[in-house]
């Protein structure tokens, strides 16, 4: 019995530093540091949609010195945008940015705040769940994978990001970009 409360403790430490929502897979135990304007998202924090309507500044508080993927998905997305309480859950890929950058040293909190002049493959698409009733949040997913060196899209993960928008797989893409797990995450709520 004392090594099962153990690994319930354990467990329940590793949920609780989850920066990625409850059944998110992949889960993701590091931070991203997403800010819109001067509101800092805490996991799971509650914005509105004129909050978010420009693309957030995103860092780490680890070393950053390599080259970064940033993607943000809806996870609570519908199959059907007319009428989303007909349709079925589905992930809706928003955005993903290439070639992050550190942009500069630390701050006095310890963020490296990362910076992109691309705005490709998924060009930013701000967060704007339609209204439902009953009204209920949307989780704003965000990841950041480390780019591999001389990175292009694969062909299939290029089909995936253009093509298949509702319904878009992290799993699937992660094996078709020829990408690692994800090294950071966050993730905010919007409602409709």
């Amino acid at each position: 019995m004392k090594g099962s409360g153990i690994l319930s403790a354990l467990a329940l430490a590793s949920f609780s530093a989850a920066q990625t929502p409850a059944g998110f897979e992949p889960v993701v135990e590091q931070k991203l540091e997403v800010a819109f304007g001067t509101k800092s998202v805490t996991p799971g924090l509650a914005l509105a949609k004129t909050d978010t309507a420009r693309q957030p500044t995103i860092g780490l508080s680890t070393p950053a010195d390599g080259t970064y993927l940033w993607m943000m998905i809806d996870i609570d997305a519908s199959t059907n945008f007319i009428n989303p309480g007909a349709g079925q859950p589905a992930t809706y890929l928003h955005t993903v940015i290439r070639d992050f950058k550190a942009s500069g040293a630390a701050s006095a909190d310890g963020v490296t705040t990362l910076t992109s002049t691309s705005n490709t493959p998924v060009a930013w698409f701000a967060p704007a769940p339609p209204a439902e009733n009953p009204p209920h949040p949307h989780r704003y997913t965000n990841l950041l994978w480390e780019q591999p060196e001389n990175w292009q899209v694969p062909a299939a993960a290029s089909q995936m990001l253009q093509s298949q928008k509702s319904g878009f797989n992290v799993p699937k893409f992660i094996t078709a970009a020829g990408l690692s797990a994800p090294i950071a995450a966050n993730y905010f709520n919007v409602t409709g």
